[in-house]
């Protein structure tokens, strides 16, 4: 068990909250093939990443009003589309733990994509959300972060980041936060620890304690 202090919690959503992997496979995969892109390369550059950014570095020469446009239509099949969206193990539990303590959700998701997977899982949208409604440029840019400290007049430092993608963990890394991963996948994204799961991790009011995966 390792104790952390923490001032304020701040939650990436699709991987760390919600499991939200059927869908983004479904509908970005559909998007892949039908500019006949690698599937797994395309899902594994957007994960934590808005959708137009990855476009636009997959198809360089592609004029970015035609990114902007094919992103829109994807966010809003991901709105209507929850079919197998799931929280996270112990997500639900963890934030009933934080109702009375400064926290964020910090996602690349627009607030009504953030709303629909949320009420999916079973969870509710932190009162502080930063989405990609509220920056202009998404992980591995901190700027999400540093907004969601800034709104919770907290100092980015005494902040704890949970996330589970490579673009996610830099980015909070980035905004000088101590950063949990998330997941069996996490180990070489550079967190400065890591758990399995939720389940795992537990809050006291002060700090953040956690089993974790390696030391």
């Amino acid at each position: 068990m390792l104790t952390i202090p923490a001032h304020a919690i701040l939650l990436d959503m699709d991987g760390t909250l919600v499991d939200s992997d059927a869908v983004v496979d479904r509908l970005m995969g559909r998007w892949a093939s039908a500019h006949g892109l690698d599937v797994d390369t395309v899902l594994r550059m957007s994960h934590g990443r808005q959708g137009h950014e990855v476009m636009a570095e997959l198809l360089p020469d592609r004029p970015a009003e035609e990114n902007l446009a094919d992103n829109e239509e994807l966010l809003a099949a991901e709105i209507s589309d929850t079919d197998g969206i799931v929280e996270i193990p112990g997500a639900a539990r963890l934030l009933a733990a934080l109702v009375d303590v400064p926290h964020a959700l910090v996602t690349s998701a627009t607030l009504p994509l953030a709303q629909a997977r949320m009420t999916a899982a079973g969870l509710v949208v932190p009162d502080v959300a930063v989405t990609a409604d509220d920056v202009t440029e998404s992980k591995p840019s901190p700027r999400g972060f540093l907004r969601a400290a800034e709104i919770l007049g907290v100092d980015p430092t005494r902040c704890v980041v949970f996330e589970d993608s490579r673009a996610g963990i830099a980015a909070g890394l980035a905004a000088g936060a101590t950063v949990i991963g998330v997941g069996e996948d996490v180990a070489g994204y550079g967190a400065d620890h890591t758990v399995a799961d939720l389940t795992s991790v537990h809050f006291d009011g002060e700090s953040v304690q956690i089993h974790l995966i390696d030391r």
